[in-house]
């Protein structure tokens, strides 16, 4: 996944908001809250960051190419780093990434969700 793709299907999710912050990440919200993180290493290669459930988590967590995400997972946080694409193609990727955006979205005041037209459970 390229950094276009990465904004491109962030941008397509519904009500999301786009920033560059901490060292020029491109970062993703949802109501004010971050759902994802895209970052680059020295070799110009992709990082993204997402919310999980605990039970992702722990799998993930465990897989090449993936990692507890640097400062939030240390704070007790159940976020992932994918690094490579070893054991998490784009296509799965993709689907984190719908999930993480849901995870926040669902936490997010209920005013905020109707006058975003998020009115999921």
């Amino acid at each position: 996944m390229t950094r276009d793709d990465y904004n491109r299907f962030c941008a397509s999710l519904p009500s999301t908001t786009h920033v560059v912050q901490w060292g020029g990440a491109d970062v993703w919200k949802v109501g004010g809250k971050v759902f994802a993180i895209g970052g680059w290493d020295d070799g110009g290669r992709l990082f993204v960051t997402f919310k999980c459930s605990e039970v992702a988590f722990d799998i993930l967590k465990e897989q090449p190419g993936l990692r507890p995400a640097p400062y939030l997972a240390s704070r007790g946080m159940k976020w992932i780093q994918r690094r490579t694409g070893e054991s998490m193609d784009d296509a799965a990727l993709k689907d984190y990434l719908r999930e993480s955006h849901r995870l926040i979205a669902v936490k997010l005041p209920k005013k905020i969700r109707s006058e975003l037209g998020l009115n999921q459970s």
